[in-house]
């Protein structure tokens, strides 16, 4: 009996609904992997950036043992381990962070092809490194987010790289043979992550692939910085809510000795790079990180200060629900006259929604492009 799609199901995250948990791509990586589905043997297979389990799952109920899963995002991971538990194959998943645990002698891997070259990159040269010589990576989309860079940034880890017929708007990408100066002893290691020194903001920022904004600082978080010289509260401890690499944490740490940031991503790879640019900081004692959704792991009216600089992607679409999300959480941790700072897009027209959801909003500062604001929560 051909897998039940259907059967798979979405955590209600913050991307709002009508999204499935399962497309044609991943109908089409499983079609042209089904053969080494069938060939591997138990804890042979390595599934990454599956959204929501269809690639694991589906390999499970095809006879496929001990399979090793990434993904990213703390939403996807629990959807997968919910899914598997709804369709009796909980014991056939294994969640693992990515790295050399994870690909450590894997003969074939199932992969999403993210939209990020950089991430691509990265999981590209882990597999070369750590899987079997003979591994095979099976790496599926949507043909509209595809691009030939894609090839080439495959083909830099690996000698064979095959492309499937396009079906139903998507693609597969078959990548073999693991170059040996990949695998080699004197390699001279990996390139990821990478970091890069700001001296204008004092900081040195060290990124995993995929992270927005990589190991630089984007123009937001720089007009935001500017704001929080001199005009923010004080407080004993501050949070920076969706902190990506972790730059606003590792600014206030050391822009105020005193002060203790708890930062929070749902994003793996945001989180280990917040944790690294906290470290190459000075600051890795006061710079907490969590992968989180959201402050799910904060009490409610706990916090006096909350910094965020909300994304406002999901994937490839614009969506002010990731902010929304992020805006009623903040106003359920923020402590009376607790303050959210908040960058936006100023077109994105944020201010009626913090006042609704936080309370009591003033402008800080505005220029062309961005909106600096402080939303209060009531006494």
């Amino acid at each position: 009996m051909p897998f039940d799609f259907g059967a798979l199901r979405r955590r209600p995250d913050i991307e709002g609904q009508g999204l499935e948990a399962s497309d044609a791509a991943d109908r089409l990586i499983l079609d042209e992997a089904a053969a080494l589905i069938g060939e591997a043997g138990p804890g042979e297979i390595v599934v990454v950036d599956d959204a929501y389990g269809a690639l694991a799952l589906a390999a499970a109920d095809a006879g496929a043992r001990g399979i090793r899963v990434h993904q990213d995002l703390v939403t996807g991971e629990r959807a997968l381990a919910e899914n598997a538990g709804r369709l009796g194959l909980t014991g056939e998943v294994r969640s693992l962070p990515l790295g050399a645990e994870l690909l450590a002698g894997a003969r074939l891997v199932l992969m999403r092809l993210p939209r990020s070259l950089d991430r691509l990159d990265e999981v590209s040269q882990l597999i070369s490194t750590h899987a079997d010589p003979g591994v095979a990576v099976v790496a599926g989309g949507r043909i509209k987010h595809m691009s030939l860079t894609m090839n080439e940034v495959l083909g830099r880890g690996f000698g064979r790289l095959d492309v499937s017929r396009a079906r139903q708007k998507s693609r597969v990408l078959l990548a073999r043979e693991p170059l040996d100066e990949t695998r080699s002893p004197a390699a001279s290691g990996p390139s990821w992550p990478r970091s890069s020194r700001h001296d204008d903001l004092g900081l040195t920022v060290v990124a995993h692939g995929g992270v927005f904004a990589g190991t630089g600082v984007d123009i937001g978080t720089r007009f935001l910085l500017a704001q929080l010289n001199d005009a923010v509260p004080d407080a004993a401890t501050a949070v920076d809510l969706a902190c990506g690499t972790g730059v606003v944490a590792s600014w206030l740490a050391r822009a105020r000795p005193e002060l203790v940031v708890r930062a929070t991503d749902r994003s793996a790879s945001a989180a280990a790079s917040a944790r690294l640019t906290a470290e190459a900081n000075g600051v890795a004692g006061r710079v907490l990180v969590t992968r989180a959704d959201g402050l799910e792991a904060f009490a409610d009216a706990s916090e006096r200060l909350i910094v965020l600089n909300p994304p406002f992607h999901s994937d490839a679409a614009i969506s002010a629900g990731i902010a929304a999300h992020l805006f009623a959480d903040a106003a359920r941790v923020l402590a009376p006259s607790g303050e959210l700072w908040c960058v936006w897009n100023s077109h994105l027209a944020y201010r009626p929604l913090l006042e609704r959801v936080v309370g009591r909003t003033r402008q800080i500062a505005r220029n062309p492009k961005f909106t600096v604001t402080a939303s209060r929560r009531a006494a």
